[in-house]
């Protein structure tokens, strides 16, 4: 029974059910942050949002019996696990956080496509690798923050007056969010040479180690397609000598 229960789970025809069942969620939870659509079909659409959960709850329940003990060594099934559990939590309806956190359902996506899956455990591939760049991108920002609040505190203390306010606003410049204009034109009117010191970090940071960190998660998710097409190919050739084996087994049998 677990057998078939677990095969009937693993269907294409029922995952993208599933997967329906999300996204239509995911656009009721949408519409209940209209004060006008809830006034003319909120009692619909927190019926329906009820019927959504029991179909995540039964999807849950089914996936337990289907495998048993093997259950909580996925990862992604513990991740649906978790997600369902927020909101059948007691005073999930009543407290406003937890009932925000209702929203974290449409996550499920990821764990019921294959392909979103596979974006996702690229990325987490990468974290090891990416680990050591942060550290580095850690390194930088303290420099420069301990740099810009020597440099530039005095003047501009609401930007670089302490070490906190020195590393947020280098985070803007990273981001190239008002940079220019907004940040480091006005600072060159007091320290005509501080492009010196703005250009560097922008370059280092922006263009040189986020990118860095871009072709980490590249070279991950490559790995990751690889390792998958291996499997899929290693699987064809065990079948292929398998059929081989019966024909034979079958010419041995003949007269």
């Amino acid at each position: 029974m677990r057998e078939r229960l677990k095969a009937w789970m693993e269907r294409a025809d029922v995952r993208n059910a599933i997967i329906g069942v999300i996204i239509f969620n995911a656009i009721l939870l949408g519409l209940e942050t209209s004060e006008t659509v809830m006034a003319s079909f909120g009692g619909v659409i927190r019926a329906l949002d009820a019927a959504c959960l029991a179909v995540f709850v039964a999807e849950i329940v089914a996936k337990m019996i289907a495998y048993g003990r093997d259950f909580p060594r996925s990862g992604w099934r513990i991740f649906d696990f978790f997600i369902v559990g927020i909101s059948i939590v007691p005073g999930a309806q009543s407290l406003s956080v937890l009932r925000a956190l209702r929203i974290l359902r449409v996550l499920r996506v990821v764990s019921v496509a294959p392909r979103l899956r596979r974006v996702v455990e690229g990325f987490l591939a990468a974290l090891p690798g990416m680990g050591s760049v942060f550290l580095l991108t850690g390194l930088i920002f303290y420099i420069g923050s301990v740099m810009a609040t020597n440099i530039f505190g005095e003047a501009f203390p609401e930007w670089f007056g302490s070490l906190g306010r020195s590393g947020y606003s280098l985070f803007q410049i990273m981001t190239l969010e008002s940079w220019s204009m907004g940040m480091v034109r006005p600072i060159m009117e007091v320290y005509p040479w501080a492009w010196a010191f703005f250009v560097p970090f922008i370059l280092i940071t922006t263009f040189a180690v986020v990118n860095l960190v871009v072709g980490l998660i590249v070279n991950s998710m490559q790995d990751a397609h690889h390792e998958e097409d291996n499997a899929r190919t290693d699987a064809h050739r065990d079948e292929v000598v398998a059929r081989l084996a019966a024909i034979e087994q079958k010419l041995d049998r003949l007269p």
